[in-house]
C-alpha cells in the first residue's frame, strides 16, 4: 500500500486480523519491511496486526535529497497511522529502525505502547565519521550500493546462515544492493548525529532491547546502556547473532516477542 506524505511516496504493508492491537516494524538500514518477514506470520496467529513500512529511500517508499533526521523518520512512520486511523501501537525496530523507535517514543509517547528494540545504542557512536565515510564514498563513486552489499551481509549474518539458507541470505543481500543511494546516505546522516541519553529517561513504555552477542555493528554495552536509560527497561542478550536475529534465528526471536506482546496485551 501506498500513501503520500509531503508529496513523496511512503510504501507500508498493513496485514492480519481487523480491529486487532498493531505492531509496527521498522527495519535496518539498506533493507525494507521484508526483512521481517520471518516475524509476521507469528504476529499474526497471535492474534495481532502488522503494519511495516518501507523508510525513506528503501523499499518502495520514495527517497529524498540531503541529510535525514531520525524525528523526520519517525513523522513518516506517524503519517501511516494517521492515514489508517491506527491511535498506537507496539513499536519493533532493528539498527536504524531502534533509534526510530526511540524517536518515536520521544515525539508520540501516547502511540507507543511498548518498544522492542534491537542493535542500537542511545546516542551515535563517537566514531561515526570513521565508520561511514567511507561506505559512503563507496556509494557515491559506484552510484550504487552493490560495492558494499556483501561485506554488509557479513556484518548482519553469520556464514552458518549463509550455507543454511542460501536464498534467504541471496534476498536480503539483493535488497541491500537496491537500495537507493540518496535513502543510504540521508539514513547514514542520521543515525551519525542524534542523541537521546538526556530524553530516555522520560520515556514511560515499557521496553526490552535485545542484541546478538557477535554483532559487529554495535555492541553488548551500548544497548545495555539504552536500556539502563530507559525507566522500564530490560535487556536481552541474544547468543549466536549477529546484526539481524530475527533472520538468523527466527524462532527463537519470535518466542521472545511474542512472549512481549503477551506479558504487555
Amino acid at each position: 500500500m501506498l500513501i503520500q506524505h509531503d508529496g513523496r511516496r511512503i510504501r507500508y504493508d498493513l496485514t492480519g486480523p481487523r480491529g486487532a492491537p498493531v505492531v509496527c516494524f521498522a527495519h535496518a538500514l539498506a533493507a525494507d519491511s521484508g526483512m521481517w518477514a520471518e516475524q509476521l506470520p507469528a504476529v499474526w496467529r497471535a492474534g495481532y496486526r502488522c503494519l511495516a513500512v518501507d523508510m525513506r529511500g528503501h523499499g518502495g517508499s520514495e527517497a529524498t535529497q540531503g541529510d535525514y533526521r531520525l524525528d523526520m523518520l519517525a513523522d513518516d512512520i506517524d503519517a501511516v497511522l494517521t492515514a489508517n486511523a491506527i491511535d498506537a501501537v507496539h513499536f519493533i525496530g532493528l539498527s536504524i529502525g531502534a533509534m526510530i523507535g526511540q524517536a518515536f517514543a520521544l515525539r508520540r509517547p501516547e502511540k507507543t505502547l511498548t518498544l522492542l528494540l534491537c542493535e542500537a545504542p542511545p546516542a551515535s557512536l563517537k566514531n561515526a565519521q570513521t565508520i561511514w565515510a567511507p561506505r559512503v564514498r563507496a556509494v557515491e563513486e559506484a552510484g550504487t550500493l552493490a560495492p558494499i552489499a556483501e561485506k554488509t551481509m557479513k556484518r548482519w549474518l553469520t556464514e552458518a546462515f549463509k550455507r543454511r539458507q542460501p536464498e534467504r541470505w541471496k534476498q536480503i543481500f539483493d535488497t541491500v544492493a537496491a537500495t537507493t543511494p540518496d535513502g543510504y546516505r540521508g539514513c547514514v546522516a542520521a543515525l551519525s548525529h542524534f542523541d537521546f541519553t538526556a530524553d530516555l529517561p522520560r520515556v514511560d513504555a515499557p521496553a526490552l532491547i535485545i542484541c546478538g552477542e557477535d554483532d559487529p555493528a554495535t555492541s553488548i554495552e551500548e544497548n545495555e546502556r539504552l536500556a539502563s536509560l530507559l525507566p522500564r527497561g530490560r535487556f536481552h542478550r541474544f547468543s549466536g547473532a549477529r546484526h539481524l536475529p530475527n533472520v538468523e534465528d527466527p524462532e527463537r526471536f519470535n518466542a521472545i516477542l511474542i512472549n512481549w506482546l503477551t506479558e504487555h496485551m
